[in-house]
Parts: structure tokens; C-alpha cells; sequence
């Protein structure tokens, strides 16, 4: 169960995901799988397969050639998904990554980590860019449900570049959840030497206080020279501005809770942060 598990597509910025992947790999020692899926929703079926299309009177050799055009794509689409698994692995060797594999799946790609996840420490990701979006304000589907799916750590790369870090934030609320982070993240030496800033954003009060040094103290007694901010606003806006201030280059936090009537919550912390950052956000349960 130590695997870093990458998902490169055309759309998820690939050379961004490979260079995260491979950085965590390194540091982690661990092996390094790089994953394409070949997903067909039933709402693109009309471009896949327009022999429903066709009417009454049709001639059987435009049948044919459409049928045939479904197959030419369905070729060319494990053709390309080829050749990005082998530039990932390529690029990866490159910049030292030990033992690097690659795999091509057929289906969702959530139901596909989920086969998956039992031998992976961490799953890198990009988000997907749309030229339709003229803001970063939608989260694309592929990275909510593959978080809200899988119980490993998840690692989203928004960005074209990927820079290893050298500092981060961990976004802490106090909570339960957010304590067995904290924990979690000071039993891993995937940040370890890193500049670390804990920061809540919310009420400043002497309970909070408390909770924050608690935290502090768990992070320094893993080996982390840790500061603290008690910022207040709102959640996406003043984390992102404490980030952007500070000039630190990951954000950490919690997932999103499993009960049925938090996964119908919308605009959640994880999920405003996630389509908002500039900078790559490591979920971690």
C-alpha cells in the first residue's frame, strides 16, 4: 500500500501531474503508477455511436462508415492515452523516479481508483481546463467525486508547471477531522523540512487558541518549525491571501465529511479552495 497512483489525460495538465507525482515518489521512496482511463459517459454517446441517429430509409454503407468512424476513435483515443503513459513514464525516469509503471483502463475513473487504492499511499491529479470557463469558480466532476470516493490522500495540481514545494499551509479548523489530519500528516515525511504555516481562519478565541497550539505542538514535535495565524474572514478569500502573502506553495486540509447530508453541502471548504488555489491542495483524511 505505498504506490503513488497518477491520472494523466490529455485535458489534466500531464506534465504537471508527472512532475507532482514523481516529486512525491522520490520523496516518499516509493513506486510510481501512472493511470489513463478511457471514460465514456452515457451524455457523449451521440459522439461516439450514431447509429441511433440514423432514420428510416438510410443506406446500410452510411451505417457502416459510422460504425466504422466509432471504431477509428475508439482506436485513436487508447492510441493517444498511450502515448501520454509513456511520455509520463519517460519524463519520470528522467527526473529519477525508481520504478515507474503505466496502465490503461476502459470506464469511470472513480470506480477505477476505487478498484485501485488498496495499494496506493497517494493519488495525484490534475484539474481539467474548459475554454468555456472564463472563471476558476466550477470544480471539475472528475476531482469532487474522486475525493468524496477514495480513502487515500489526494493530491490536485491546478496549475500547467508543477515546482516542488518548499512551504505550505495546513487549513485547520479545530475540528475532530481536522486533529487526525494533523496527526496523519506528521506521521509521513512527505513535507518533512518543509517551511509550515498552520493556519484557522474564523473566530480568534481562547478555545481556538488552545486548539491551534495543540495542533502546533503535534506538527513540531514530528520535527516542524511551525507558524501560527488566527486570520479572520472568509474561509476561500483569506486563506488564499494568507498563501499568496506568505508566498507558500501547497495548501493541506481535510476532506470533505462522508454522512449523506454533508456530501449534499454545496460550496464547502474543500471545494471552494480546490477550484479557487493557484497553488496545489493536498487532501489528506
Amino acid at each position: 500500500m505505498n504506490t503513488i497512483l497518477a491520472c494523466v489525460d490529455e485535458q489534466g495538465s500531464p506534465m504537471a501531474v508527472c512532475d507532482g507525482a514523481t516529486w512525491a515518489a522520490t520523496i516518499l521512496k516509493s513506486p510510481l503508477t501512472f493511470l489513463h482511463v478511457i471514460d465514456r459517459h452515457p451524455e457523449k454517446a451521440s459522439q461516439l455511436d450514431f447509429s441511433g441517429q440514423i432514420g428510416l430509409g438510410a443506406q446500410e454503407n452510411l451505417l457502416q462508415e459510422l460504425s466504422q468512424l466509432d471504431e477509428r476513435r475508439s482506436v485513436l483515443a487508447q492510441e493517444q492515452g498511450r502515448q501520454l503513459l509513456e511520455g509520463a513514464r519517460a519524463r519520470a525516469t528522467m527526473q529519477g523516479a525508481l520504478s515507474v509503471d503505466a496502465r490503461q483502463r476502459h470506464g469511470e475513473l472513480v470506480d477505477t481508483l476505487m478498484d485501485l487504492e488498496a495499494d496506493a499511499s497517494l493519488i495525484v491529479l490534475g484539474t481539467h481546463e474548459h475554454k468555456a470557463w472564463t472563471t476558476k469558480r466550477h470544480l471539475d466532476h472528475h476531482v469532487e467525486r474522486v475525493i468524496r470516493s477514495v480513502k487515500r490522500p489526494v493530491l490536485v495540481i491546478p496549475q500547467t508547471a508543477f515546482v516542488a514545494p518548499g512551504s505550505f499551509a495546513v487549513a485547520y479548523d479545530g475540528s475532530a477531522a481536522a486533529s487526525k489530519m494533523v496527526e496523519a500528516l506528521a506521521s509521513s515525511p512527505l513535507l518533512q523540512g518543509l517551511s509550515c504555516h498552520l493556519v484557522h481562519v474564523g473566530a480568534d478565541t481562547a478555545g481556538m487558541r488552545s486548539e491551534v497550539s495543540r495542533a502546533s505542538q503535534v506538527l513540531t514535535d514530528a520535527g516542524w518549525t511551525v507558524q501560527t495565524a488566527i486570520e479572520n474572514g472568509e474561509v476561500e478569500e483569506t486563506l488564499s491571501r494568507y498563501v499568496a502573502t506568505h508566498h507558500l506553495h501547497l495548501v493541506v486540509m481535510g476532506a470533505y465529511g462522508h454522512t449523506r447530508i454533508r456530501n449534499l453541502i454545496v460550496g464547502s471548504t474543500t471545494t471552494t479552495m480546490l477550484r479557487s488555489s493557484a497553488v496545489p491542495v493536498l487532501v489528506w483524511r
